[in-house]
């Protein structure tokens, strides 16, 4: 197993988060890389390595409600106000003018808001599977709920009374078996007229209507003996996930998309053009985020590239670790020397 850089901490906007660091410090600008839910810094090892050795200066922190990192009691402590914040106090920890900010999953989010909240410290934006899109027409969770069902698990994490971070804390490890696998071969699949291809992306999600997003109840009926998947991680990985996660819950991240309605609310004023260089990664066979998401990106950032990895699902950068990271590195290199 890939061993991480000796943990440091930093106090930044409040909190006390956890990250770490490899490369020369001499490096400029820096790549900082954002996890998203339910992950942790440790997901982007390969990435820290490969950056590293290529003598890239690579910050990776546990986001707020994550690991080393600290966990606020109120929901309101998780809107994309706090969580771009808790970056600019990173950099301010580390006397850092301007970074390249690298999200997946919800980091993605968190990257591309970066650009539009504090665009004096970044250099530029890598999304990788995690579209950026203008505002929605709509509340967010009113659009998942009218696409999807109460049943979606954005919706349901609306409501603490159903209890999401209460059945992933109570199936710690079945949850990471649940998640961490790569999607079955789709060859020869023809398209079906429910796949929902021709639907417009929601709010950042462009899933097929017919998917069952229900993952709280996936988990609590999961029997990881029957799923035909192939895991992506090995055992050793795996009990980082399992034992950082049993020991801190799942509310933490689930608080980001208790945010999602109080974001888009306060994100109304704000213009949604991104205008450093940006890349977005995405990922041939994620079902939540898949290719099409990101259709119209180059609408609101113009100095835009995407780049597609082929035979992967939606842990991009643990399913297809050298891909991403030769892909970082090259785009790093030709943009910024």
């Amino acid at each position: 197993m890939i061993e991480m850089p000796p943990l440091q901490f930093a106090q930044t906007n409040g909190i006390r988060m956890g990250y770490y660091e490899a490369g020369p410090q001499s490096d400029a600008p820096p790549m900082v890389l954002c996890h998203g839910w339910p992950e942790l810094a440790f997901s982007w090892r390969h990435q820290i390595k490969a950056l590293s050795e290529a003598g890239i200066r690579v910050i990776a922190p546990d986001q707020r409600g994550y690991g080393a990192t600290d966990r606020p009691e109120a929901v309101e402590a998780y809107d994309l106000e706090q969580l771009t914040g808790d970056l600019v106090g990173l950099l301010d920890h580390l006397n850092i003018d301007k970074a390249i900010f690298v999200g997946h999953d919800w980091g993605g989010f968190v990257v591309w808001q970066m650009a539009l909240r504090h665009p004096s410290r970044v250099a530029g934006v890598i999304g990788v599977n995690t579209p950026h899109a203008d505002r929605a027409p709509m509340d967010p969770i009113a659009l998942f709920r009218k696409r999807f069902g109460d049943s979606m698990y954005i919706v349901q994490f609306q409501d603490p009374a159903r209890h999401p971070d209460r059945i992933f804390g109570g199936k710690v490890a079945e949850t990471f078996d649940f998640f961490m696998r790569k999607p079955l071969p789709r060859k020869n699949r023809e398209p079906r007229k429910d796949d929902g291809a021709a639907d417009p992306p929601t709010a950042g999600v462009g899933a097929s209507p017919a998917l069952n997003m229900a993952f709280p109840q996936m988990v609590a009926g999961y029997d990881p003996k029957v799923d035909p998947r192939p895991t992506i991680l090995s055992p050793e990985e795996m009990k980082v996930f399992v034992d950082t996660f049993g020991r801190t819950g799942f509310t933490g991240g689930i608080n980001w998309y208790r945010n999602m309605s109080r974001n888009w609310e306060r994100a109304a004023t704000l213009d949604h053009t991104v205008r450093v260089p940006s890349l977005m990664i995405m990922a041939e066979n994620d079902a939540v985020l898949p290719p099409s998401s990101a259709d119209g990106m180059e609408k609101i950032i113009p100095d835009l590239e995407k780049y597609l990895v082929r035979d992967s699902g939606h842990w991009t950068q643990q399913e297809q670790p050298d891909e991403v990271s030769d892909k970082l590195i090259e785009w790093r290199r030709r943009r910024f020397g």
